[in-house]
């Protein structure tokens, strides 16, 4: 993927005026609520995004919806909030705070909340089978020694969608990978200068198909596409609000 149209808007945009608190606490919150949704849904939460809003912005409960789908659009977004101190932070990733992450997504499950699975898993369909769970401590160890180096050797959207497809191959935990993953990758965008993107349960044919590509050919190249696409879009219309804000100011 070229990435030159992608470093150009994400420099024009960091040299715009910011929106003013208010304004972003606004898309942030939209944001959040469509990530949950779609991050949710990807995994098999029945939610619409219209309850999902109710439950995180009115605190209505759904009454035809279990408890769990529930906890889980919470936890998501209490999760999504901590990813975003982090990022303001510039926290560095480590094993510690991706257990944190997960502790907040799997927050209706005390037992193995932060914990890394004890259990060997298979994937259905999938073209991989996890390691071990006695492999795990270790190849998450290497895969954040990696990640450290290729942040240096390649962009940061080639690099955040390399991690993502790593980490979802060792499925670290029982449960929660994917939501957790979705969340470390806009984490380092964010920390990188980029904005979180939403990658969308209508394209989850997409993304099941990126993870194919790895695990038979070894290409990160279809997520990153992918990824990268969110980002152009996201890039364009946060710099196209500016403008217009710019004008109706004028």
């Amino acid at each position: 993927m070229d990435f030159t149209e992608l470093d150009i808007l994400q420099a024009k945009l960091a040299s715009m005026r910011p929106l003013n608190k208010a304004e972003l606490s606004r898309l942030r919150d939209e944001f959040v609520i469509e990530n949950t949704y779609n991050s949710n849904a990807i995994e098999g939460n029945t939610l619409t995004l219209r309850e999902t809003a109710l439950i995180l912005q009115e605190g209505i409960t759904i009454a035809e919806k279990p408890l769990k789908e529930h906890l889980e659009a919470i936890g998501h977004k209490d999760a999504f909030e901590y990813v975003l101190s982090l990022a303001d932070a510039k926290t560095p990733l480590t094993e510690r705070i991706i257990k944190d992450i997960h502790s907040l997504v799997l927050m209706n499950d005390a037992a193995n909340k932060g914990v890394y699975r004890s259990l060997p898993v298979t994937i259905l369909g999938a073209l991989h089978t996890p390691p071990q769970p006695y492999l795990i401590p270790v190849q998450m160890e290497r895969l954040l020694t990696d990640y450290e180096m290729m942040t240096s050797s390649m962009h940061i959207i080639e690099a955040v969608s390399e991690f993502h497809l790593r980490f979802e191959r060792i499925h670290p935990f029982i449960d929660g990978n994917g939501r957790t993953g979705r969340l470390i990758l806009n984490l380092e965008l964010i920390k990188a200068g980029y904005l979180p993107v939403n990658i969308k349960f209508t394209d989850r044919r997409k993304y099941y198909e990126a993870f194919d590509a790895y695990h038979s050919k070894e290409s990160s190249d279809s997520l990153t596409q992918l990824v990268g696409g969110y980002e152009l879009e996201e890039l364009k219309k946060r710099i196209e609000m500016l403008e217009g804000q710019h004008k109706a100011g004028e």
